[in-house]
């Protein structure tokens, strides 16, 4: 009976054993199931960490791209070619036509290579002859009209015995004498009348005196010419008063830089209403450029007054809110428009970058305005009423593409050169009349539109390779949105192709702005941009700023009104003496050199 029970013991024994391994394995399978979903944790904790990373190392890559294309681009403008023109077709492609070209662009480019050969041979020529003139030239005299002042030198005495006299070598030497300043003294003559007795006794003498000119100054201690010669140091050299106090210190008279002030705003206030005729007579022009730039203002103490200035209320805005933050100045702007065909320019002055400026010089325009893609010139038809059409620059979308070349060589390199196609066309339509420069527009601009339409939505601009926020995707799509108004000028014969000149113009105010820096007020903002209307379209028909500017303030200061005839270019016809000569030949010379270089480019292509 033992035996049974003892193996009865043995099998409990046996069998506690085994729940107790079960339980130890059910334990380590609980325990490394828990540490396993840990591990698991850790690993999609680590897997979030790693895209985090990835998310930010991408974040930063894009950060140093940009920097890097910012930094180019800071270097460019500091030490690069200022000029948007590619030596000898540098990174440009030479282009065939396309298997869609009609036979009307075809034929155009025959004629277009047959023109550039006969350029190129026209100026081998002109370059020898004018060698060969030079070659037999007499030794250039200096202008007949300068003074000259005749001196002989001799021989001494001793050594003339024996010799006799055959003639004199003449040695012609241009000297300069430092500007003289000079003071003339007009006597008035005054009479007087005796009392007449029959009007009784305390009737006083009458006195009479020759009737005196309307001066620039109360009682014309400063003559005239001293308030042009202020001016045009200014606006034309681009001296700011301290300098121009230096240069008359020289002449022995040293002025306060306050009464320079009040020379110019006496000077600004008699041509005031020729400025406004100036403005006046740039809107009957069918196409106008616009332009801006910026320039520091001095903030006021207290507003100015603003009774019945047509901007009041922006004015009051910035300004006051300037006052308010104590800000020492505000970005004012200055505004250009240069007309396409009349010889006028004009300019303007706002506190802000507001679209209220053009919007109210060019309230009563009807026409077509150029101008770079600014906000405030989009949807410009449809603020006027349908008055003005919007016609965007293709110098200024070329200049964001080029931008992007040191990242998208070969993308740039196609796109300019279609771009330089579109050049081309209308370097050869420049001495065509509207129509015939219309219709070639219309065939061969507008193929060339159509190319560079293909290629911008062809797989090599596509975000494989071009990726949308980069700068060539962003210049791309600045295209794109702004495609009509870039097609405008196909449409109208009188829309240049490019802003460039209006541009050019703003040149003439950020030089002054590197010299006079700020304007101190309001009312020196817009003094300013009315004489640099006047000046302005002066220099457009390369007049003698000077010599027109004193002539008209002494007309208008003897009351003359009749605005049209003291306009720069019916004053040009009156005063040929008055043109400058040089510049003209200089910018003929220039667009010479250019029509033979491009004339050169065309050449190869065939």
């Amino acid at each position: 009976m033992d035996e049974p029970r003892f193996q009865d013991d043995s099998l409990s024994s046996d069998m506690e054993s085994c729940h107790r391994l079960i339980a130890s394995l059910q334990a380590q399978i609980t325990q490394q199931a828990s540490e396993l979903s840990l591990q698991e944790k850790l690993v999609e904790e680590q897997a979030h960490s790693v895209l985090e990373l990835q998310a930010a190392s991408d974040k930063l890559q894009e950060r140093n791209t940009e920097l890097t294309l910012r930094v180019e681009q800071l270097l460019q403008q500091l030490f690069g070619r200022k000029s948007e023109r590619r030596v000898n077709g540098e990174g440009q492609l030479f282009l065939d036509l396309g298997e869609e070209a009609t036979l009307e662009v075809v034929h155009a480019l025959e004629e277009a290579v047959l023109e550039a050969e006969q350029i190129v041979q026209d100026a081998e020529q002109e370059k020898q002859r004018r060698g060969a003139k030079r070659l037999y030239r007499d030794d250039r005299k200096f202008p007949e009209h300068l003074p000259r002042t005749e001196k002989t030198v001799d021989l001494p005495e001793e050594q003339r015995e024996g010799s006799t006299l055959i003639g004199y070598d003449e040695v012609e030497s241009l000297h300069c004498k430092r500007s003289e300043l000079y003071v003339p003294v007009t006597r008035y003559a005054k009479y007087a009348y005796p009392a007449d007795k029959t009007q009784g006794a305390d009737q006083e003498r009458g006195i009479v005196s020759p009737e005196r000119p309307t001066g620039l100054v109360e009682g014309n201690r400063l003559d005239a010419s001293i308030g042009v010669i202020v001016v045009a140091w200014k606006y034309f050299f681009h001296l700011p008063f301290y300098r121009q106090q230096d240069l008359f210190a020289g002449s022995r008279w040293t002025p306060s830089r306050s009464t320079l002030q009040n020379l110019e705003t006496n000077v600004e206030f008699a041509l005031r209403p020729l400025a406004d005729w100036l403005r006046g007579y740039l809107k009957t022009d069918r196409c106008i450029g616009c332009d801006e730039t910026g320039v520091a203002l001095i903030t006021p103490r207290n507003l100015p007054d603003l009774s019945g200035h047509p901007r009041r209320d922006r004015i009051t805005e910035v300004l006051g809110e300037a006052i308010e933050k104590g800000k020492p100045s505000v970005k004012a702007h200055f505004w250009g428009y240069y007309a396409s065909r009349l010889p006028v320019v004009a300019f303007d002055f706002t506190v802000s970058r507001h679209r209220d400026g053009p919007d109210d010089v060019l309230s009563d325009y009807e026409g077509n305005l150029v101008g770079d893609c600014w906000s405030g010139f989009q949807k410009i038809d449809v603020r006027s009423d349908s008055r003005m059409t919007f016609a965007a620059c293709w110098a200024h979308a070329r200049r964001k593409i080029d931008e992007c070349r040191s990242a998208f060589p070969l993308q740039v390199a196609k796109l300019e050169s279609l771009i330089r196609m579109l050049y081309d066309v209308e370097d050869q339509n420049k001495t065509l009349d509207d129509t015939a420069r219309r219709s070639r527009r219309q065939s061969l601009s507008r193929h060339a539109l159509d190319q560079i339409d293909e290629y911008l939505g062809s797989e090599a601009m596509q975000s494989a390779s071009v990726l949308p926020k980069s700068n060539l995707g962003i210049a791309a799509a600045d295209v794109r949105r702004h495609w009509a108004a870039l097609n405008r000028f196909t449409e109208d014969a009188s829309i240049p192709i490019d802003n460039n000149d209006c541009e050019q113009l703003m040149k003439r105010v950020a030089t002054g702005r590197k010299n006079w820096l700020f304007r101190g007020s309001l009312a020196s903002g817009e003094r300013g941009s009315n004489l640099m209307t006047i000046i302005g379209s002066a220099i457009r028909k390369e007049l003698d700023v000077h010599a027109y500017l004193e002539d008209v303030l002494r007309r208008a200061l003897a009351g003359e009104t009749d605005w049209a005839s003291l306009a720069p270019h019916a004053w040009k016809a009156e005063h040929p003496e008055a043109i400058r000569t040089y510049d003209s030949e200089e910018r003929r010379q220039a667009a010479d050199r250019k029509r033979v270089r491009r004339a050169r480019r065309r050449r190869l292509k065939k």
